[in-house]
């Protein structure tokens, strides 16, 4: 029996797609997703100078030798204060490549894992004619949704996207942000009926429109 999700806002279910939501769950490959996602939103920006770039140290402290103390000849040795540092972040990059086949399988066990626990909701943003905190707020409350919950959309949705963002435990983001890290690590899954056609076709499936069945 196909799998389905509940229509909010409106009577019925929605039929999801066999191929993207009915997939075995893949630790390795969602492991590998989630990885490359979070090293990605990485800036890589930490920087540290060494000895030869500090500023300063060019004089020799004291002579080789007669002081007593141990010879020296910089005042900018990494054992000094003020010194360089040995070893220190330099700026890189953290991108981890992931092929295709490997993200869109790794999508695709997320999904199916919202829907095989029921926490996979779909509705319509086109009923947010003007951003309505109250509004998103009682479409979750009549849902019952567990937090975190995530809120994907499509792109020219922003009205329903303002709506959910004031909300305390959910967050909305476009149907193109929306990554593997951010799906698998929401309790809940509300998804746009445009944004719904858009992962079909992220996890490798063409596009269509699901079929709704009207509840008995």
């Amino acid at each position: 029996m196909a799998r389905t999700a509940s229509r909010l806002g409106g009577s019925g279910t929605v039929t999801l797609d066999p191929v993207a939501f009915e997939a075995a769950f893949n630790m390795p490959l969602v492991h590998e997703a989630v990885r490359a996602e979070l090293n990605a939103r990485r800036h890589g920006t930490a920087s540290t100078k060494t000895r030869g770039e500090v500023s300063g140290g060019g004089a020799k402290p004291w002579r080789q030798k007669g002081t007593g103390r141990a010879r020296a000849g910089s005042s900018r040795s990494p054992v000094w204060t003020g010194g360089g540092t040995v070893f220190g972040p330099t700026p890189r990059r953290y991108t981890v490549k992931v092929n295709r086949k490997a993200r869109r399988a790794a999508l695709r066990s997320v999904l199916s894992l919202h829907a095989e626990r029921e926490s996979l909701a779909v509705f319509d943003a086109a009923s947010f004619d003007a951003p309505s905190t109250r509004q998103a707020s009682e479409l979750l409350l009549d849902w019952g949704a567990r937090t975190p919950t995530l809120v994907i959309l499509a792109d020219d949705e922003a009205a329903a996207g303002k709506s959910f963002r004031n909300l305390s435990g959910a967050t909305a983001l476009p149907v193109a942000d929306a990554g593997v890290a951010d799906i698998v690590g929401a309790a809940s899954l509300l998804v746009s009926e445009a944004a719904l056609d858009a992962l079909l076709a992220r996890a490798g499936k063409a596009s269509e429109s699901g079929d709704v069945e009207e509840a008995a």
